[in-house]
């Protein structure tokens, strides 16, 4: 569904250490307000939401953050408009801080001193929601692969399809976005397409591309899927960040064995478009937040 015409969209993180004692939380003030918040800011022009939240909390903090798991969207008015900020936990290694012009002042605070320094009701409602989760948690990434034109016009071996125009360019805008959520292990369908949509995330990190057959789509073959719900639910148990590129007919699989896994409710509706993907962060034992995005915006 779009967005509202009259709707700004922004996105932000509530940033979070360890300091060897407890939690702490990264609180900025700005000067144009008087006010203390969370690092946020919006889109620029065609920015995904992912790197929008990652560039703004890098600017106005100086850590390049890791995003954990979605937290709960902040939606009110600003000068008679709608605004709509999503926010992430997020944590990263330590940065340097410059003041600006937009933010002056950052604070690391224990919650209950963040609590007292946050100047917005909402924002403290946010801090509450960061406190009631895990603060760790494990990424594991459900990802279609992208286009690859239509498998009736393809004369040779499905399997050796490749990517088509949108395909290539979806699979040249998942490096950023998936990196958003850190280093992850690559574990790919066997198929051409499968391969070409995780190459460039996996060159950009210097790690190989996993093929797995249980991923590789056998006609929705019974036997197939039930390879394909134990191997999600191994990486799981690993709990190592892993991305896994699929077909269509696996994809509403695996978030459902995860979904009954983890004794999370499924998804009305589990599937994903091509170029799609599904971000499960999986706490102790269960499943801590999903959330769904796509590499490109629908044409």
């Amino acid at each position: 569904m779009d967005d509202p015409e009259d709707l700004t969209r922004a996105a932000g993180a509530v940033l979070w250490r360890h300091d060897g004692v407890g939690i702490e939380i990264a609180v900025i003030h700005r000067p144009r307000y008087d006010d203390w918040s969370f690092p946020k800011g919006k889109p620029k022009s065609g920015e995904h939401i992912l790197s929008a939240a990652v560039r703004e909390v890098e600017e106005e903090t100086g850590v390049r953050p890791r995003l954990g798991r979605r937290l709960p969207a902040r939606t009110y008015l600003k000068g008679g408009r709608s605004k709509r900020v999503d926010y992430w936990a997020a944590t990263g290694d330590a940065g340097v801080f410059v003041p600006g012009d937009e933010v002056d002042r950052i604070e690391w605070l224990p919650v209950s001193y963040a609590e007292q320094r946050l100047t917005y009701a909402h924002d403290i409602d946010l801090l509450h929601e960061f406190a009631a989760g895990p603060c760790h948690t494990t990424p594991i990434v459900i990802l279609r692969h992208g286009a690859a034109g239509e498998r009736t016009d393809w004369r040779a071996d499905d399997a050796l399809r490749p990517l088509d125009e949108r395909g290539l360019a979806e699979a040249a805008a998942l490096p950023d976005l998936l990196g958003a959520f850190g280093p992850l292990r690559v574990i790919s369908s066997a198929t051409v397409r499968c391969v070409g949509t995780v190459l460039p995330y996996a060159l950009r990190r210097g790690v190989p591309v996993e093929t797995d057959l249980a991923f590789t789509v056998a006609t929705g073959a019974a036997a197939n899927l039930a390879a394909a719900r134990v191997a999600v639910l191994d990486l799981v148990a690993a709990r190592t960040p892993t991305v896994v590129c699929t077909h269509g007919e696996i994809v509403s699989e695996l978030v459902r064995a995860l979904c009954a896994e983890l004794s999370e409710k499924t998804p009305d509706d589990p599937g994903l478009r091509k170029g799609g993907f599904w971000v499960v962060h999986i706490g102790d034992g269960e499943i801590a937040a999903m959330e769904r995005h796509h590499a490109l915006p629908r044409t």
